[in-house]
């Protein structure tokens, strides 16, 4: 919301948020959730488009769903049936139908179970807390299980059947090792759907947050990256006479209109579009903060001339000369890779030779150095041939572009790694992403890709 408030000024919290944006919860049915909070996994992802999640308590339920507790528990099945009208919502018992009521007589969060115990299974309220104590404490003391003989016949004895009853107590025990009670499951939708909507209206923002929270998320920057691309957001790459520290927004193409009335998507006014994410230099593996701090402080004095001249006044060392070089970011000096590669070592190692001590300024010349602590000459200075011919160095493809960024940096502003193979696997008869997605249910294929998570 600050970085909204500074680009566009739109001022928005988490309580005046628009709320039942059709066009976000258009893009959550479809599991379009790269980055979102808590909806991003790809167990979230393959429930949203069958529970289908179209108001905020959906959400609630959505997020409290893909837990262990309702998995363990057999409830996952019969709440999507009844949400589809494929089963009846029928309860155990008459005295459940307020307890359950809301979750068409499936029991999803914590508070349920605790009240299902009281009411069905006629627990007092110190049993209750006991059960809620113990719900938390199975695994290090295995107390639960004195609850299920007491929950089952109780059950049954008031006429529930005993299937639901053991299904409630396998919930119990799911419930121990990761509950949601309904109030944190509501705390998490409305940080899911402010994510969503933020995403869907402004995508740049959203995206530029996301990368300068890192790490953190179940996917890397560089898959963050990637899906925004695809969706039309422009990545430009890490530069040093542009870069912050942090990623950027970069007011270069049309900004946002100015009225006060918002619009329900961006595709619905003409003239609109995300501004261009600066990727920062905290993507540079191995360059310190403290380091990039001397780069713009240097560069708040005045624009830098040259490579040399970012390495002189920056006071980049042997490690961080490289580094930038390789990621690309001398490009507005030296487009060749291997080229700026070349001179920053060279400009570093003028530097060094150039911070020794110097003589001392006596007319009487020691016999020794040794004589004189403190004291050492500069690193001889070589008058070389300036007939030399320069080194020669070929450019890099856009292979080994993307290739040199990912070694630098873990992502690329240039392109995704396999684009560049796209040709050579159709020529294998490997299909892509969206063929492998329009194959009939049950076909075998070979298939080539990145691992971009492990679940």
């Amino acid at each position: 919301f600050k970085l909204l408030r500074e680009q566009r000024g739109v001022e928005l919290s988490m309580a005046t948020i628009p709320p039942r944006d059709e066009a976000t919860f258009d893009m959550i049915c479809k599991g379009d959730t790269v980055g979102v909070f808590q909806i991003e996994s790809r167990a979230q992802m393959a429930m949203l488009p069958r529970l289908r999640p179209r108001n905020f308590y959906d959400l609630v339920i959505e997020i409290s769903i893909v837990r262990p507790g309702p998995i363990t528990g057999g409830m996952v099945h019969p709440y999507l049936k009844r949400r589809s009208g494929e089963e009846p919502v029928v309860f155990p018992h008459e005295c459940l139908a307020p307890v359950l009521a809301k979750t068409l007589g499936v029991p999803l969060f914590q508070e349920q179970v605790i009240r299902l115990a009281m009411v069905a299974a006629d627990y007092t309220p110190g049993e209750a807390d006991q059960l809620r104590r113990d719900m938390a404490a199975w695994r290090k003391t295995g107390r639960i299980e004195r609850h299920r003989e007491r929950l089952v016949s109780r059950m049954t004895a008031k006429g529930i059947e005993e299937e639901f009853a053991l299904r409630v107590f396998e919930q119990i025990r799911g419930f121990g090792e990761y509950g949601f009670p309904e109030s944190h499951a509501a705390s998490f939708a409305l940080i899911a759907y402010a994510t969503a909507w933020m995403r869907r209206h402004h995508l740049d923002v959203f995206t530029c947050s996301l990368l300068n929270a890192q790490p953190m998320g179940f996917y890397t920057p560089s898959t963050i990256i990637d899906d925004a691309k695809r969706k039309g957001l422009t990545v430009l790459p890490v530069d040093v006479t542009i870069s912050d520290w942090d990623c950027a927004l970069e007011k270069g193409t049309l900004p946002y209109f100015s009225d006060k009335r918002y619009p329900r998507s961006l595709s619905e006014k003409r003239g609109v579009s995300p501004f261009p994410l600066r990727l920062g230099l905290r993507y540079v593996k191995g360059l310190h903060e403290a380091t990039a701090r001397r780069i713009l402080e240097a560069r708040a004095e005045r624009e830098f001339a040259s490579i040399d001249d970012v390495v002189r006044r920056a006071k980049l060392d042997d490690g961080a000369t490289p580094r930038l070089a390789e990621s690309g970011a001398f490009a507005s000096f030296e487009t060749n890779r291997r080229r700026a590669l070349w001179a920053g070592k060279g400009s570093s190692a003028l530097r060094a030779s150039k911070e020794t001590r110097p003589y001392f300024s006596e007319k009487r010349y020691p016999g020794s150095f040794s004589e004189k602590r403190d004291v050492s000459p500069y690193l001889p200075r070589f008058n070389l041939d300036t007939r030399e011919s320069p080194a020669a160095f070929a450019n890099l493809d856009v292979y080994e572009s993307i290739g040199w960024d990912y070694e630098t940096m873990n992502l690329s502003a240039a392109g995704h790694p396999l684009e560049p193979l796209r040709a050579a696997m159709r020529a294998k008869r490997l299909p892509d992403a969206g063929e492998v997605r329009s194959m009939p249910d049950g076909r075998r294929t070979h298939y080539a890709g990145l691992v971009i998570c492990r679940q």
